[in-house]
């Protein structure tokens, strides 16, 4: 039984916000600290991605662990130790928490045909303990992309008429 009654549950529900989340501020802050510039929720792209970084052809979306079913096995809909669905009104959580997890993988299957990398960073991993190993993780995987989109290709250098003339160096007597 809910212990709020309609009206509370409304005010509560519609407190939560999709922009300018806690765990999104540190993932922001920490990316800006370490010299990676972004745009945020980009309206053209499918999912409106949590930020776009442009340079690195990738998408960051930044997950709540309840409303995106962390760890959750989309079979079972068993609760995991990072989201826990509630007992009450079950069918309408797991239906709901099973769409975003659909929806979520179908936006970023469009993502990667577009060519974009995406990465997800979960509510869970930026706790106080875990959180700089995370923004360095992420920061190390945003270098990867950059430096694997980057590598000069490995064509051989073209060589021009007069090269393979005989010439005399500079220093020879003729």
């Amino acid at each position: 039984m809910d212990k709020l009654t309609p009206q509370q549950r409304h005010k509560a529900m519609a407190s939560v916000h999709s922009k300018n989340t806690k765990p999104e501020m540190i993932v922001r802050k920490g990316l800006w600290k370490r010299g990676f510039r972004y745009r945020l929720n980009h309206k053209r792209l499918p999912g409106h991605p949590d930020l776009v970084l442009r340079k690195y052809r990738t998408c960051i979306f930044i997950n709540g662990c309840y409303w995106h079913g962390h760890l959750v096995d989309s079979s079972t809909m068993e609760s995991s130790e990072c989201c826990k669905i509630p007992k009450t009104n079950r069918e309408f959580w797991v239906a709901k928490i099973r769409r975003n997890k659909e929806r979520d993988k179908e936006e970023q299957r469009k993502l990667a045909e577009m060519g974009w990398h995406c990465i997800t960073v979960w509510e869970c991993e930026l706790k106080p303990s875990k959180r700089e190993e995370t923004l360095e993780s992420l920061a190390f995987t945003l270098n990867h992309i950059w430096l694997q989109d980057h590598v000069a290709k490995s064509v051989p250098y073209p060589q021009l008429e007069e090269e393979d003339m005989q010439m005399p160096m500079a220093a020879e007597e003729k």
